[in-house]
């Protein structure tokens, strides 16, 4: 134990506390189960690593943090590291990259009923079926999805705004969307930063090297489909090399209005091991389902509209063949989705809260499409700030 201490140390005093996700805040650290997943290199490790630093000081003797690829989980269980701790007087636990140990769920699941004293706190891929393991963790666990970087996060990432600059909720950009721009617009220029976060900033690796950004992109996808999924989910190589071939093949075609029994047939596979495999896409964030309100069984039923996860994979793919009408459709719905119900409306691009209805555009988008609709606003891009109902579509970054 005194070698996982070590590397602990370690880690903490290269932590920078500089910038920290959204999420971090949300969270009710008070809690004895906490669970955390989110995509390969959205800064889970980093989010506990400053949590403790930020709460226990850089040598704490009581907090232990370990990460279960770890090469001392070969001939140790996770269990009986608990075990010991708790006998040396430690309280608080954090698990890293728990989809890498075997038996994660059970022996977390029996670390909670055994060792009342200690709180623990477990990272994971996004491909973690959380409360479908054979451990029961429903009842225990509070689970957080971190999602990349947000606008407002990367422009504070990269230093253009004050790191106490809070994001809005949806309600206050409808309403006082003009007063809101104008005062960001007085401390930078939005519309370069934004093309900018468009093409690299939505992970925060980018900044490691900018250079060979997209490329690495590419291969945090490739390790998740076979790396993480074959982990998580009872799959074989060959569904993994279909899984990647769906991806490529949507990603040409978004936005997509799925033909299910179409690409089924094109796919050689059938229809419910496709709808199993947009479901693995969903949950590796590499895509996002877009689906008309709806409950119960009806939920089942094939997505409107697909679109890939996060406009950086739209660089990343095919840099030439970008379509910026595809762009900022990606981007609103992918900003929005993490704090507001979004579904599909046919009369126009989408619709939020239930209420809300918008249309995606440039500059020079008229109003014909929403004329008849109540609630209805543009988001619309190139333009610093808006006007009434037209509302800059960069602005819908600043949500989280």
């Amino acid at each position: 134990m005194k070698q996982l201490f070590s590397i602990f140390y370690k880690h903490l005093d290269r932590t920078s506390d500089c910038f920290e996700r959204y999420l971090s805040k949300e969270i009710k650290w008070n809690n004895r189960l906490i669970a955390i997943t989110g995509a390969r290199g959205c800064g889970k490790t980093t989010l506990l690593l400053q949590h403790i630093k930020k709460e226990y000081g850089n040598y704490p003797e009581n907090v232990l943090y370990v990460s279960l690829d770890n090469i001392w989980f070969t001939t140790h269980k996770l269990y009986d590291l608990a075990h010991d701790f708790q006998l040396m007087g430690g309280e608080y636990l954090y698990l890293d990259e728990v989809h890498k140990y075997a038996n994660w769920s059970r022996e977390i699941k029996n670390i909670y009923d055994d060792f009342p004293e200690i709180s623990v706190v477990f990272t994971g891929s996004s491909m973690l079926e959380i409360f479908k393991s054979d451990a029961d963790l429903s009842r225990r666990a509070v689970h957080y999805l971190l999602q990349g970087m947000s606008f407002r996060e990367y422009l504070i990432f990269e230093g253009l705004l004050d790191a106490t600059t809070s994001a809005y909720t949806l309600d206050e950009i409808l309403t006082n969307h003009v007063p809101i721009a104008a005062e960001i617009c007085k401390k930078l220029k939005p519309i370069p930063a934004f093309r900018n976060y468009l093409k690299y900033g939505y992970y925060p690796y980018y900044k490691e090297d900018k250079d060979t950004y997209l490329e690495r992109v590419l291969q945090t996808f490739n390790t998740i489909i076979e790396g993480d999924l074959p982990n998580v989910a009872n799959i074989d190589i060959h569904s993994v090399a279909r899984i990647k071939k769906l991806f490529y093949i949507l990603s040409s075609l978004v936005p997509f209005t799925p033909n299910i029994s179409k690409l089924s047939k094109e796919m050689d596979i059938t229809r419910p091991s496709l709808l199993n495999y947009l479901h693995y896409l969903d949950k590796a964030q590499a895509i996002m389902t877009l689906e008309k309100e709806a409950s119960g069984m009806s939920q089942m039923v094939k997505p409107e509209k697909i679109y890939v996860q996060n406009t950086n994979y739209m660089y990343a793919l095919d840099p030439e063949k970008v379509d910026i009408g595809n762009v900022r459709e990606t981007f609103f719905f992918n900003q929005v989705r993490v704090k507001y119900p979004i579904n599909y409306l046919p009369e126009t691009d989408f619709k939020v809260s239930g209420k809300y209805c918008f249309e995606i555009g440039g500059k020079n988008k008229k109003q014909a499409q929403i004329s008849n609709l109540q609630h209805a606003y543009l988001a619309l891009d190139d333009i610093e700030t808006g006007f009434r109902n037209e509302i800059p579509l960069w602005l819908f970054g600043m949500l989280y």
